[in-house]
């Protein structure tokens, strides 16, 4: 019997492959500033912190400029968002059976919630989640652990060693340290094994359903 009762789930990389609209809506903002993407996969790095972070760091971008940058982006992100994301294969039978064993499965993202919880009800998902949260639009709540410690609030979780967190980059499992939760990496998603690997974790999952042996044993 799992010793968890909460599982926090990271939404991109981890439920959802959503690299197509994020990279192309990404790169449709690089191309406003003059910066021309040749080959997709040179924006992996994108997916994990927040967007703003993201035009920043990665781009040397000013905090005035990255902020303009991500209303481009979604400029396009919200006309195609849907179309160009899809489930990883086993993510419906692996969160069927986790409900059904009586966990309480939540969502922990940092894209805007108003984006997650309608790609939850577009795939028919939503109806295996106790709670669902991202980042609001405002900017007040766009870290990964800012999501968290809201979800850690919000639900009045104070035996942190009943919650595990799940996700596919360091900003999942590194955050979740941080806060005191156990967390357990995806293969399958964005992260390499190398970056998850240097993370506190209790396991790394290669595909949905060796994520559902861990927590059902």
């Amino acid at each position: 019997m799992s010793k968890y009762k909460y599982l926090l789930f990271d939404l991109d990389g981890t439920i959802l492959d959503s690299f197509e609209g994020v990279a192309k809506s990404f790169a449709y903002a690089l191309e406003s500033y003059g910066i021309h993407v040749k080959d997709l996969n040179e924006l992996l790095p994108i997916l994990g912190p927040p967007l703003r972070d993201a035009f920043m760091e990665l781009y040397g971008f000013s905090e005035e400029e990255a902020v303009r940058a991500v209303a481009k982006y979604r400029e396009r992100y919200v006309h195609h968002y849907v179309e160009e994301c899809t489930l990883y294969d086993g993510i419906i039978e692996m969160l069927s059976k986790l409900h059904a064993n009586g966990f309480k499965i939540v969502l922990a993202t940092s894209k805007p919630e108003i984006f997650a919880r309608t790609l939850l009800d577009h795939f028919d998902i939503s109806k295996y989640f106790h709670f669902i949260t991202g980042a609001t639009m405002d900017k007040s709540r766009d870290s990964k652990i800012q999501v968290l410690e809201y979800i850690l609030s919000e639900l009045d979780l104070t035996d942190k060693s009943e919650a595990c967190m799940i996700g596919d980059r360091k900003f999942d499992l590194c955050g979740a340290n941080e806060l005191g939760l156990d967390a357990v990496g995806v293969l399958y998603g964005f992260g390499s094994f190398e970056e998850l690997d240097a993370c506190p974790h209790v396991f790394l999952a290669k595909s949905p359903e060796e994520l559902y042996n861990y927590f059902a044993d």
